[in-house]
């Protein structure tokens, strides 16, 4: 856990006032996680420690990807009267933000009020350029589109990133750990392991848990040399490495890296590295403008039409129309 969190001052005793900013198609179970540990942490103290409003940028109702609307306490220029502010984002983050939003956040960050993004919500802080010269994360599907698009941010795959007046986490059930994170800063251990308790998590996890399983896990821990392959291919994707240099850098002969692969796998390694390229790819056209030839040369394709039968073999359709289909 971080040693510098912006509200260690805060004395125990004071109610924290937590604003949430919901987004349109924000992720209800990401939100309704964060306020949960919130709300335990007031009841197993017997005090408020915490306090929630919710908030929409003109104060309209917002839908969440679920469909399900919250109660809102007003428009975003009502949460002045918050401590922090998490924006709450989800799905199709890039649609919603809006120059009046971006401008709206600035204000906050110059009133010194702490900012935080939820799921994709670290998306608008960074279009906003308030996660500049900070560490910060955002959900998997969207940590290749956001270092292309921010190249300047010190991005991570962590599932959360605590770093001065900043908050962001990578969504799903990682609010647990980022707010267990920020109570055990404000009223200690012992309170979130209660917490913990009531809500039978085993472990709080800490910034240096990645999001995705490691493939270790997948496969046991008897593979090392295996988990090492697959940790190049994905280190190596915009200039790939041969199967002979995959295998040598791990210590072994090609033809036994192949038997890995097809026993642990059930592919040849040369079918998952370009699954790997080709996944990369589709996140890119999916999550940016970035032209297709760009998208195919940073996953390691010389020339457009190679890259477009490759993806059209895997996905059903050349590049173009996928990203044409998704707008």
């Amino acid at each position: 856990m971080s040693d510098d969190i912006a509200v260690d001052s805060v004395e125990p005793l004071v109610t924290l006032h937590v604003g949430f900013l919901l987004m349109p198609e924000y992720t209800l179970s990401t939100f309704s996680n964060a306020v949960g540990m919130l709300r335990m942490a007031n009841r197993l103290s017997g005090r408020e420690l915490y306090r929630w409003s919710t908030y929409s940028l003109d104060g309209e109702p917002v839908v969440s990807s679920a469909g399900l609307e919250v109660k809102l306490n007003g428009g975003l220029q009502r949460a002045e009267e918050a401590k922090i502010l998490l924006v709450c984002g989800g799905y199709n983050i890039k649609d919603y933000c809006t120059k009046q939003l971006l401008d709206s956040l600035r204000n906050f960050a110059k009133n010194k009020i702490p900012l935080g993004g939820l799921c994709t919500g670290s998306y608008v802080l960074a279009s906003a350029g308030l996660l500049d010269g900070y560490r910060c994360t955002i959900h998997w599907e969207n940590l290749a589109s956001m270092r292309e698009e921010f190249p300047k941010l010190q991005l991570s795959s962590s599932l959360f990133a605590i770093d001065r007046d900043r908050y962001t986490c990578s969504g799903g059930i990682s609010s647990i750990d980022l707010m267990l994170n920020l109570i055990a800063s404000i009223h200690g251990h012992q309170l979130v392991q209660q917490i913990s308790e009531q809500f039978t998590c085993d472990r709080v996890r800490t910034e240096k848990d990645a999001q995705r399983a490691p493939l270790q896990y997948l496969i046991g821990a008897s593979q090392p040399r295996l988990v090492d392959a697959v940790t190049l291919m994905e280190s190596n994707i915009e200039e790939p490495l041969t199967l002979d240099e995959v295998a040598n850098y791990v210590g072994i002969s090609r033809r036994q890296l192949e038997r890995l692969f097809n026993r642990y796998l059930h592919c040849a390694p040369s079918r998952y590295y370009l699954e790997l390229r080709l996944s990369r790819a589709r996140l890119l056209l999916l999550q940016t403008s970035i032209p297709v030839i760009d998208v195919a040369i940073s996953c390691g394709f010389s020339t457009a039409p190679h890259f477009s039968k490759c993806y059209s073999d895997l996905y059903g359709k050349p590049p173009s129309n996928e990203r044409r289909v998704h707008r």
